[in-house]
């Protein structure tokens, strides 16, 4: 059976941990889209990892990690990422990666840096990573695919046909030096030496493996307001992150995906730019950030301090709708346990009217939240395995979401431990 785990808003749901933990009785993990631009923080008897490209489930060695094709593929950080947990005792994994995943290139994480430098103020709060210049040129049909490294003499003639309009934009619009073919050459080259062993048809490896009856997770990056189509443009991502792309991105029939764990954080949190209704700031984010996740909300690939927020049920709502969803994953509840009582945004005002659907990006802009607020438990929750032992307050709170948004919650999370979960029978 194929199972996506994918996020419901801005990301930094806490997919890592749901991953992590569905992992246990799959046999293969997918990543499908998305690069090293965000990452899944992970707690396990290994230690703390923030993870950016392997899959969340690479720390079980019964399981096998795969890059899909749909995935933006930095080569050396992969390898790195490899390193930093074999380096902590994680036995080492079993990898494969699509010879159809295309590869970021040095320019395109230069490329980022100096659009983002040129667009100053007005920039789209980038990770750096290279992601935007990559999809720009997956797209424009100027991407480097894997299995081109395995072609010296064309893939010699394609850099410089390629490098022909980077060096005009380098040297013309962003005032740098130009790239030297040959030297873009020889760190492809390293990239193949690096790649070569794990290469393979990941698309037809799937195929057998469903086939065969084996379970396939399919993990998505960040949530659906990042998605390009159907997010907050254009403050998103460059690929897709909705479940839907997960049989594009691994290369699997679509009618595969029997189930779609969608994960809400009982709080919001982003990183970036972009409209964020339930926005708070002050005190208030200062302390909510500082509980929350396992030693505080902070970009697990940038270390920037998360954008903190009240519960959305608009946006939340719209999100699993997106997504297709089939289950919710409700995490770090525990965090809210401070908190004597709890807002929670359940409207949008816009220009005096009030709606519980989820806007585009102009109205969006206008939104001010329609807050209710609920009691809260005051008490820890760690530790609680058995739904009916929550607090009341907190079985409340969860209630109250779950008709909100109407999506059933079957899993709660109530701690960063994979053991910290609560299942909940629909």
């Amino acid at each position: 059976m194929v199972q996506a785990v994918v996020g419901a808003n801005w990301g930094d749901e806490g997919k890592g941990k749901i991953t992590d933990m569905l992992a246990e009785k799959a046999d293969i993990i997918v990543r499908f889209q998305g690069g090293a631009n965000a990452g899944h923080t992970i707690v396990n008897d290994y230690g703390k990892f923030a993870l950016h490209t392997l899959p969340s489930g690479v720390f079980y060695d019964h399981t096998t990690s795969i890059i899909g094709n749909g995935v933006a593929l930095n080569i050396p950080i992969l390898f790195n990422e490899i390193k930093s947990i074999t380096d902590k005792g994680v036995p080492a994994p079993k990898i494969l990666v699509s010879d159809r995943a295309q590869i970021v290139m040095p320019y395109h994480i230069l490329f980022d840096q100096y659009e983002e430098e040129r667009l100053g103020g007005k920039s789209f709060g980038s990770t750096k990573s290279g992601i935007a210049p990559f999809y720009s040129d997956k797209y424009a049909k100027i991407g480097f695919q894997v299995n081109e490294l395995f072609f010296e003499d064309t893939l010699k003639e394609k850099i410089e046909r390629v490098l022909v309009t980077k060096n005009i934009l380098l040297e013309n619009l962003y005032h740098k030096p130009a790239i030297d073919a040959n030297e873009l050459f020889n760190t492809l080259m390293e990239y193949k030496e690096m790649v070569a062993p794990y290469v393979c048809d990941v698309s037809a490896y799937l195929w057998d493996a469903i086939k065969a009856g084996k379970n396939i997770l399919l993990e998505g990056q960040l949530g659906s307001l990042k998605d390009p189509d159907h997010g907050i443009y254009p403050m998103v991502t460059s690929s897709s992150t909705l479940a839907a792309y997960g049989a594009i991105g691994a290369g699997i029939p679509p009618y595969e995906i029997r189930k779609i764990i969608t994960v809400v954080k009982a709080y919001s949190s982003a990183v970036g730019a972009g409209a964020f209704v339930s926005e708070i700031f002050g005190d208030e984010a200062d302390e909510l950030r500082q509980r929350g996740g396992d030693g505080g909300e902070f970009g697990a690939t940038t270390g920037r301090p998360r954008r903190m927020g009240w519960f959305d049920c608009v946006a939340t709502k719209y999100g699993c709708r997106i997504q297709g969803t089939t289950d919710v994953a409700f995490t770090v509840l525990d965090v809210l346990g401070y908190l004597d009582e709890i807002p929670v945004c359940v409207g949008y005002e816009i220009d005096g009217e009030v709606t519980t659907d989820f806007p585009t990006t102009g109205k969006l802009e206008k939104a001010k939240p329609v807050l209710k607020t609920l009691p809260g438990w005051k008490c820890d929750i760690r530790g609680i395995k058995e739904y009916d032992e929550l607090p009341e307050n907190c079985r409340k709170y969860i209630e109250f979401v779950e008709q909100e948004i109407g999506f059933p919650i079957t899993m709660v999370s109530n701690g960063p431990k994979r053991s910290d979960i609560i299942y909940r029978n629909r």
